[in-house]
């Protein structure tokens, strides 16, 4: 199994926080769809999700797969780790 450094764990553990944060919201948002204020703070979360997992993309290789990630001229699929092995 390949050793995976400490700075990976942190950069993952903080986007499962930031979409944890998002899966409450829109259930929130589902019950209070006028709630301008929730509204704002899912789009910041939304958007500081997108900037976390295109860095951690950027660093260790794609995160998600079915075209939510792009891939980069090596195919980093089979080299990075598995769910299993993290």
């Amino acid at each position: 199994m390949k050793k995976l450094s400490p700075e990976y764990y942190r950069d993952l553990e903080e986007i499962q926080a930031v979409d944890f944060a998002l899966v409450e919201l829109k259930l929130y948002l589902d019950t209070y769809p006028n709630d301008q204020q929730a509204m704002q703070q899912f789009n910041e979360y939304a958007q500081q999700a997108m900037q976390l997992k295109r860095n951690f993309e950027t660093k260790y290789g794609p995160l998600q797969q079915y075209g939510n990630s792009y891939t980069d001229g090596k195919w980093s699929w089979r080299t990075s780790s598995w769910p299993w092995q993290i």
